[in-house]
């Protein structure tokens, strides 16, 4: 039997799903697929990043990372293997973490960030959804 040409990439029903549900949140929100690009991120996401997926389309994760900077309590950059998004994906499991990111021209922001696996059918690995707000002890 010979060897098929691998299929055309195209969205798994994970991606879809996991976009049409983070679109609808109030919640800052972005999906990265298996191999770490920013597939999407939401309206809310948008705002505090100042641009809009409209304007940007799909974004590898190293920049999605220097967008939103993220420091630790200290100011020192977190380490990219250390993100929650990217210990999702590496690790296929929830991560929680409470550090600093800033928007585009915006102060470092203390924020908690949630990042959860997408797996699929038979165990596949689907990507990832990380969500981030404000910290609730961060002034107004």
């Amino acid at each position: 039997m010979a060897d098929r040409p691998p299929a055309p990439a195209q969205q798994s029903l994970q991606l879809i799903l996991a976009r049409n549900l983070i679109s609808t949140l109030s919640t800052a929100a972005f999906i990265v697929d298996p191999r770490g690009t920013v597939v999407f991120y939401n309206e809310a996401a948008g705002e505090f990043l100042g641009m809009r997926y409209e304007e940007t389309g799909k974004m590898p994760l190293p920049e999605w990372r220097a967008a939103i900077e993220p420091v630790d309590d200290e100011g020192n950059p977190v380490p990219a293997d250390e993100l929650p998004i990217t210990v999702a994906l590496r690790e296929r499991r929830p991560v929680h973490m409470t550090n600093r990111i800033r928007g585009r021209g915006s102060a470092a922001e203390r924020i908690e960030m949630l990042a959860l696996p997408l797996i699929g059918t038979e165990d596949q690995h689907e990507g990832a959804v990380g969500v981030f707000w404000l910290h609730l002890d961060a002034p107004e």
